[in-house]
């Protein structure tokens, strides 16, 4: 497909807004016109789906002028009006009115798109306490005897079971409710959710009273995740009457748990907010989560509906949806903190429990003054301070090699003696050259032998130690190395505890940091700066003539910042290579070409899937994200997978 022709619908979103008009109370002339200038705009935007609020019509706080004919016969007659002003527009739009169906008033929104009703979903539950009094005009949607009603000149289904599904896009299914449904035990929603709604949509009237907004918030997020949806809430805003109470226009869409777009309160002018809802990731979560899928879900009826113009590809650079370079990173500096403090006690956690479990009396560890074991070595002080009365004692050794550079060692060195760990030094090159001579390997080639030899030199001395000693070796590769495979087979691949196990390239990187700031690590944060500004290298090559590092990882993987990105799109929504590569594209702006994060994207996939029996043999270590490739748990991959699956 040329790329010209890709949409957002393509890449599996589609695009929503919640929209809160100013309202006219009781002037439904006045609203059409409002909701409808408020749609082509929203149109314009490339939404696809538009929510307004509840009775936005009419206005929810009409109170007994609901018992007027007149006024509901003007609202059946606005919605006629409104869908033949929007009739050329694409858009799916969903409206709020009072409807009379056999004798009865329900509270029901009407879903349309280009003059034609698809349908109508009554109110489930009324609020008839404190400061509300729905059961004074309206019924309830469970009295209702019909399937079909006449509204607006058409024949059409109602009910609360009904899902509205875009033909051309299987993925988007759409269930209703209506504020006070969703502040229930069960939520209609929920029910919806389970008969295959993936977008939940919600016309809200709900009034500002303290602390409630913040409750709704939640509300709406937790419900978003419990379903695994996106959720679109349109509240009602300062337009209602404030005889009693004051509505804030309060609207918000969430997806699967996150909070997308929110809108400002209190403002005296319409507005709306919109973002794009991955419905295809949505997808991914839900056929994973074995809890969702086996709750039997009720049978719905089934409304299809063709969905409007989505926003083209070249339109596309400005996605409405947070999207970083580092997933495994939070964004957010205030929440900095708490984000690595509960990191950093998940991986002490679980090697205290370890050192407790096998009584040992070291814990041994090759420190090479690079990231990863320095982490370790942060993460091994914080185990031993936990186990309290375990006399276990911390023993690092650095094992210089071929590769080995004055300042890596001299960094190891000085983190040693800033922590007051113990250090021995034990160069493994004699018994490489022993090895090599052994086996009648020349030390002038350097290839994969002359690399892999020192990394399992470097193993067995650690593990000889660690026998001396009554000890275990503690393991310091990250997540992103096993994506790669970036370990040598038997060597640095293997150790006793995998305490760097869960954690990415990117956030080992940003755990030193956070401790580098840390009073407990405040005689090291100088060594540790230092550390971090060192290239990422596994030393098995010599130094260049000037004795700097001449072997960077990246050079030959790619930048960590994109195998991180790669690796938590890859495994935690299960997206496909074209959907990586755009989405990175986006991310990565003004940083990577495009050709260059598709070369790094290939060679990524490929290792990924060739580097499985890695993975398959690796040691225990703790998951501390969302993201992790232990083959007990969270990743079971044939090691032989010789397809191209994610092309």
């Amino acid at each position: 497909m040329n790329n010209d022709s890709r949409d957002l619908n393509h890449y599996g979103m589609v695009r929503v807004a919640a929209v809160t008009p100013w309202l006219h109370l009781g002037d439904v002339r006045a609203n059409v016109a409002e909701i409808a200038k408020l749609a082509r705009s929203a149109s314009a935007a490339g939404v696809q789906v538009m929510v307004f609020p509840e009775l936005s019509l009419t206005g929810y706080s009409c109170a007994d002028l609901f018992l007027n004919s007149g006024l509901r016969q003007r609202a059946e007659r606005g919605l006629a009006e409104l869908m033949e002003e929007l009739r050329t527009e694409p858009g799916l739009v969903v409206v709020g009115l009072p409807l009379v169906i056999s004798d009865r008033l329900y509270n029901v929104a009407a879903v349309f798109r280009e003059g034609r009703l698809l349908g109508l979903v009554p109110k489930s539950f009324l609020p008839n306490s404190a400061e509300f009094y729905e059961r004074r005009w309206f019924s309830p949607a469970a009295t209702l005897t019909q399937t079909e009603v006449q509204c607006a000149g058409q024949r059409v289904p109602v009910g609360v079971d009904l899902v509205f599904q875009a033909h051309q896009m299987p993925e988007c299914r759409i269930g209703i409710e209506i504020c006070e449904d969703l502040w229930t035990v069960v939520p209609p929603s929920s029910l919806a959710a389970q008969a295959g709604a993936t977008l939940l949509l919600n016309l809200s009237a709900s009034d500002e009273v303290l602390g409630k907004s913040p409750y709704r918030k939640q509300l709406v997020a937790q419900q978003s995740g419990r379903c695994v949806a996106g959720y679109v809430y349109a509240a009602a805003g300062p337009g209602e009457s404030s005889t009693d109470v004051v509505y804030g226009g309060h609207s918000m869409i969430a997806e699967n748990g996150s909070i997308m777009a929110e809108a400002e309160r209190f403002q005296f002018e319409s507005q709306f907010v919109m973002a794009d809802i991955d419905l295809q990731r949505l997808t991914h979560d839900r056929l994973s989560n074995a809890s969702f899928r086996d709750a039997a879900g009720p049978t719905y009826r089934r409304v299809e509906f063709t969905l409007g113009r989505s926003p083209a590809v070249a339109e596309l650079a400005q996605l409405q949806r947070p999207l970083t370079e580092h997933p495994f990173v939070p964004k957010a500096a205030s929440v900095r903190d708490e984000v690595c403090a509960e990191i950093f006690a998940i991986q002490a956690t679980g090697l205290a429990r370890r050192i407790k479990q096998v009584n040992a009396k070291t814990v041994v560890l090759g420190l090479s003054g690079g990231l990863d074991s320095t982490l370790a070595l942060l993460v091994a002080r914080e185990a031993l301070l936990k186990c309290g009365e375990c006399s276990a004692e911390l023993q690092t050794l650095t094992m210089p090699g071929f590769g080995t550079s004055d300042h890596t060692l001299d960094n190891a060195l000085a983190l040693a003696e800033a922590l007051e760990v113990t250090l021995r030094t034990v160069s493994i090159k004699e018994a490489v050259e022993l090895h090599f001579s052994d086996i009648g390997h020349s030390m002038e080639a350097r290839d994969v032998t002359f690399e892999n030899a020192q990394a399992r030199e470097r193993t067995q001395v650690l593990m000889d130690v660690a026998n001396q000693t009554g000890g275990f070796v503690l393991g310091t590769g990250d997540l992103s190395e096993s994506a790669l495979g970036w370990c040598t087979f038997n060597g640095d691949h293997m150790s006793m505890y995998h305490v760097n196990a869960g954690v990415p390239k990117t956030l080992v990187r940003y755990l030193i940091e956070w401790c580098a700031g840390r009073p407990a690590f405040a005689k090291a944060a100088a060594v540790l700066k230092s550390i971090l500004d060192t290239p990422i290298s596994p030393e098995l090559l010599p130094p260049d003539k000037d004795g700097k590092i001449a072997q960077k990882t990246e050079e030959s993987v790619g930048p960590y910042a994109l195998v991180d990105f790669f690796l938590y799109h890859l495994v935690r929504h299960g997206m496909n290579a074209e959907k990586m590569a755009y989405l990175a594209g986006l991310a990565f702006a003004g940083q990577h070409t495009e050709a260059e994060i598709q070369r790094w994207l290939e060679k990524f996939l490929e290792r990924f899937r060739t580097q499985q029996f890695k993975r398959s043999s690796m040691p225990d270590g703790p998951k501390v994200g969302s993201v992790a490739l232990s083959p007990r748990g969270d990743w079971r991959m044939p090691s032989d997978f010789a397809g191209k699956l994610w092309d």
